[in-house]
């Protein structure tokens, strides 16, 4: 059964922790329509006093920080069925500067929960449209770090390539008709942030974010973005 509606939406205000929140510093607050400024005004005190890096979002799907990043996931998957594998993905990105690619990001948080939000979403929109290798993985039980296989799989606490999952992308590819081309590094990171980019333009646009040092501050604190992106690492090899 769902809760009736507020009858005071100005004193309403979301609160976004990212995880694990006793470490990440950045805090995302959001905004409904009808929010007063000294509500705004108090939450964001609060921040301060947790020792976080607030944000002000608008309200949407994934807010500033989960819509910017699920697109950079979507094409990093769509990567994956062109032509490129795990391993190689995650190894362009981090050789632009981020601490983790996002195939390795995904083991660390576990897959069940990427699932689960994607089955969300595709209970709401219809959309099946992504590349079913996480669907895949979840289903022979291969959540991630913490199940010992997810799209890698960990030995003794030692991440290694796994044959069974490019088995699975092989599989995608097939039945998608897909034929394959591999992808240089630079073409991987320059994908990707370009899917970055844009999306961080949309949400300009759709006004959840209010300016685009507040997407700096979200993606920096939340998903590790390079401060001084190692552009140099760009250059074709």
């Amino acid at each position: 059964m769902s809760s009736p509606p507020t009858t005071r939406p100005e004193r309403v205000v979301g609160l976004h922790f990212f995880a694990p929140a006793h470490i990440m510093k950045l805090l995302e607050m959001v905004r409904g329509a009808k929010a007063a400024p000294k509500v705004m005004a108090t939450a964001l005190k609060l921040g301060r006093a947790l020792g976080k890096v607030s944000v002000v979002s608008g309200v949407g799907e994934g807010f500033i920080g989960n819509r910017i990043y699920n697109a950079y996931r979507t094409q990093c998957e769509a990567m994956l069925l062109a032509g490129g594998f795990p391993d190689e993905i995650d190894a362009a990105i981090e050789a632009f500067g981020f601490a983790m690619g996002p195939f390795s990001a995904s083991d660390l948080s576990g897959l069940d929960i990427a699932w689960a939000n994607r089955r969300r979403k595709q209970a709401a929109t219809g959309d099946r449209s992504d590349v079913p290798v996480l669907e895949w993985l979840v289903t022979e039980g291969r959540l991630g770090r913490k199940m010992g296989a997810g799209w890698y799989r960990y030995e003794d606490g030692k991440k290694a390539a796994d044959p069974a999952v490019a088995a699975l992308v092989a599989k995608a590819r097939s039945e998608g008709g897909v034929h394959p081309q591999p992808f240089a590094r630079v073409e991987i990171q320059q994908r990707a942030l370009a899917a970055i980019v844009n999306e961080a333009l949309l949400v300009l646009e759709d006004d959840i974010a209010a300016r685009p040092s507040d997407i700096d501050l979200v993606l920096i604190n939340g998903y590790g973005f390079v401060r001084h992106g190692s552009f140099a690492a760009m250059a074709p090899r």
